[in-house]
């Protein structure tokens, strides 16, 4: 399987499970650090928008470490089908987040610009990865 699909699909399936595993780790960890410090570097994305509340931080850190585990199992194993089922469950989850900032944004400025282009980048890298999956599959 792995020999018809090229290599740089592995990297990229790597690429996009570190950070959701990172974001996941850190919110199941500690979900008020999270809450206050995401995504680093002295901004925060997360407090902006509503109230702490530890069960949700948790259950979406869940979410994102389960997605991670995800990606970085089908770049582990190589499989057409797994990678295909990791580039949808991270749409699944992707394009509800990236349309819920779309119509929420709290943020201003380069966090709002710097976090649009994280959220379109989650969406637009696995949809052309699958279609590629997809189209190699049949030819």
């Amino acid at each position: 399987m792995s020999e018809h699909m090229p290599q740089w699909v592995r990297f990229a399936l790597i690429a996009l499970a570190v950070p959701q595993l990172a974001t996941g780790l850190w919110a199941v960890i500690d979900p008020s650090g999270w809450y206050d410090g995401f995504p680093g570097g002295g901004r925060n994305w997360v407090s902006v928008d509503g109230p702490f509340n530890h069960h949700l931080a948790g259950d979406a850190g869940a979410g994102f470490l389960a997605t991670g585990v995800v990606l970085a199992l089908a770049a582990l194993w190589f499989e057409r089908r797994v990678v295909q089922m990791a580039l949808i469950t991270l749409l699944a989850f992707a394009v509800p987040h990236f349309l819920y900032h779309l119509n929420n944004n709290a943020l201003s400025g380069s966090d709002s610009a710097i976090s649009y282009g994280g959220l379109a980048f989650a969406v637009a890298v696995p949809a052309v990865l699958l279609f590629l999956s997809t189209r190699r599959a049949t030819a």
